[in-house]
Formats: C-alpha cells, structure tokens, sequence
C-alpha cells in the first residue's frame, strides 16, 4: 500500500490575475474549529459576512451572499435563476469571459444576441445603450473586468439606462471587487457576482453575488422549495422553475434569510475566509485599497517600459489589476514563463483566444499587490529575459520602479 507524505506546497509569489496569495490572515481564519450550520455562532458569522459584502459592493441591497463554488458558480446561480426559456439576453464581449457568460445563457436556454469589439479595447456605452434599445432584452450580462484582456468596460452610464429600458443588468465583477470601484448602487446595476481568489485574496471556492429587489421578484416567481424541506406554505409545483437545484437563488435566500432553510451543508471554513477577507479589507478602507493597487500598477507599469518592453493595454480603460506585456518578437513566451516559476518561483500567466502566445499577463491584485512582490518580478523577467537575449534596457526596469515609490513616499512626507 502507498504511503504519502504531508503536502509541502512550494513557496510561490503569485503574480497572475487570479488566483493570488492569499492573505496569511486569512489562512489563519480557516484553521477556526468547525461549527454546525445552524449554530447561533455560525448563523452569527453567516450575518456579519453579508453585512461585509454590502459595504464591499457599495449597495444597500438586502441580498448579498457568497455561492458556494468558484466564482462561475456565481454567475451561473445568476443567470439560470434569472433566464426562462426564450428569453433575450445581449452579451457584449470583449475577451474571454464574454464568451463565458454567452456559454452559460445558451444553456439555460436564452435567446443570445451579442456584440463584439478587439480584445483590447471596451464598448463605448452609449453603442451598448443603442443596442439594448435595438433588441430589447431582459438581461445585459456584461463584464466589468476582462482579466484576458486587462481591460475594464465603464458601466455608470450603462447602468441608468437599462434601468429606465426596464432590462436587468447582470455583471462580472468577478476581477475588480476588491481592487477597483463597483459601486453596485450608484450605477443602478441589478445582480452583481464577485470572486474570492483575486483582489479579495482569499482561496478559491466562493463566489459572492448581490441583487436587488427587481430580481428577487423574478425570483420569487419560479420559487419552487425541493419536496424533502418544503413547509405547507411553499409551493412545489411550478409553472417554469429554476432548473438548477444547487444554483437556485430563491431557495439559497431562504438558507442566508432567517428562515434558514437546509438548503446545503455551508463550506464552514471557506466562509471563515471569506468572513477574514472581507474584514481585512474593509479594515484597509475601500479608497485606500483602491489607491494601493493604482501605486503598484503604476510602479509595475514604469519598470516594464523602463525595461524597452511595449505594454499591450497602455490605455485609458486599463483594468487597474492587470498589466498585459506584449512578448518580444523571436521570444518564446512559455519558455520565459516556465524560467521565472523554475528558477525564482514566480508565476506570470498567459493569455487566450486570439492573445495567446502574443502577451503575458501580470496581475497585482489583493495580498500579492506589495511592493517586494513588484520589485522581485521586474528583477526576474529581466534576469529571464536577458537569458532569452531578448532586446531589452539593462537595468533600468527595478529603477523605475523604485523612482515611482520614492516620489509618493517623498509627497506622503512632505504632507
């Protein structure tokens, strides 16, 4: 019989648009003895932590709650709670995750109209607004940050019309909650899904949503409580229910609502993480942690130009957390990226689509958004890239950087 041994984890610094490191505050929170679901001190924690999630997403909404599962788990419990049969649902893209969110309300049965742009650029949001006129859908699932891409679409204008329009707006918020501002209310969006594993740095395996009371109602329309846990009030025939059991909003309120039916069994210590993440963060303010990941962007930006290297989404939609660098021609991109995970222990990733094999995508997000994280990583793709004999500038790149510090850390002194 086989005999393992402990997992013994290499130390990595994390430098990808997801998952990053995560938070040892947050590892600590996880060891937390475990509690019954219905536990008042667990019920108590399973409070606090939505109460934490509506000052995240900047909303008054009385849903906010994480799914239990990676954060397409969230998108999917949306969507498939939201879409009936027929129903039109338009899906601007401009990168991977527009495909994703295509993907999923195809299966649930939608009537999909898309429109697309480069991977590279946004939607301006009046064309959105037009198009949202031309077809009249229920839904605009749109996203906010396109990690493949590192691209962020303006929603504050897109928002108010589809609300006037009388259509929801659906959004992935899955890359910026937490390292850029989703003001959930004051852009008049109806359902919102984040993501733990990015700028939250808390592990994979949650994925947090709010909505509103638009979408409750829908909700509350296709409201079929399972047989096994049904009082005499719930119905349990349907006309048109939502088909997922797991990812079915309406029963997952009543599990996060006071009623606290057993819906399923919570995943107790990805929730003391989600509870630690969320703590921290707020902890750190929202504005401040917004400014946190702009000053790492901006130092991770100058020394990749210092370097002579020509950043791919240079732009003034720039997702904040997510550096794209285009790969030196006669460079073999994977080759510089396997050298900096087996040499110095970094990971970098790559791209999708039309982008692979043409960018590498660096994030600076959450826990691994830190100064000696930005200063390690300038100091080892050049030290890769130079192995590569690559034509880069020598040396200029970790200065760069440092001048960008220096500077803020000279006007904080003279404040």
């Amino acid at each position: 019989m086989t005999k393992y041994r402990e997992i013994q984890a290499p130390l990595r610094t994390i430098m990808t648009p997801g998952p990053v490191e995560a938070d040892p505050r947050v590892l600590r929170a996880m060891a937390t003895p475990i509690l019954g679901q219905f536990d008042p001190a667990f019920t108590h924690i399973m409070n606090e932590t939505m109460e934490m999630l509506r000052q995240t997403f900047q909303t008054e909404n009385q849903w906010a709650f994480p799914v239990d599962g990676t954060s397409r788990s969230g998108i999917e419990a949306v969507l498939c709670s939201l879409i009936e049969p027929g129903d039109k649902v338009l899906v601007p893209i401009f990168g991977r995750f527009g495909h994703l969110l295509t993907e999923i309300a195809e299966r649930s049965g939608a009537e999909v109209h898309l429109m697309e742009c480069a991977w590279g650029r946004v939607f301006d949001q009046q064309a959105v607004i037009e198009e949202v006129k031309r077809v009249r859908p229920k839904i605009l699932a749109i996203v906010h940050g396109e990690t493949s891409t590192g691209c962020m679409q303006p929603l504050d204008r897109i928002g108010p019309a589809c609300r006037e329009l009388g259509v929801l707006t659906v959004v992935d918020a899955v890359a910026s909650i937490g390292g850029a501002p989703v003001k959930v209310d004051e852009w008049q969006l109806d359902a919102v899904i984040g993501g733990t594993q990015k700028c939250i740095s808390v592990p994979s395996g949650m994925a947090p949503v709010t909505y509103n009371e638009r979408v409750e109602r829908i909700l509350a329309s296709r409201k079929k409580v399972e047989r096994g846990v049904a009082g005499d009030g719930d119905r349990s025939e349907v006309a048109r229910p939502i088909r997922s059991n797991y990812f079915d909003l309406s029963q997952l309120q009543d599990y996060w609502g006071p009623r606290r039916l057993n819906h399923h069994t919570e995943a107790t210590s990805m929730l003391y993480a989600l509870r630690e993440g969320l703590r921290v963060l707020l902890e750190e303010g929202l504005e401040e942690r917004f400014e946190r990941h702009r000053l790492h962007e901006q130092a991770l930006m100058a020394g990749l130009r210092g370097m002579g290297l020509e950043l791919f989404n240079d732009v003034p939609w720039k997702l904040p957390v997510v550096t794209c660098v285009k790969i030196p021609a006669g460079v073999d991109g994977e080759s510089v990226r396997s050298m900096l995970l087996d040499q110095f222990g970094i990971e970098i990733a790559s791209s999708f689509g039309p982008l692979h094999g043409r960018i590498w995508r660096i994030g600076t997000m959450g826990y691994s958004c830190r100064k000696e994280n930005v200063l390690f990583a300038l100091a080892a793709l050049e030290a890769v890239l130079i192995r590569h004999r690559a034509p880069i500038v020598i040396g200029r790149g970790v200065q760069e950087a440092l001048d960008v510090y220096e500077e803020v850390r000279l006007e904080t002194a003279s404040v």
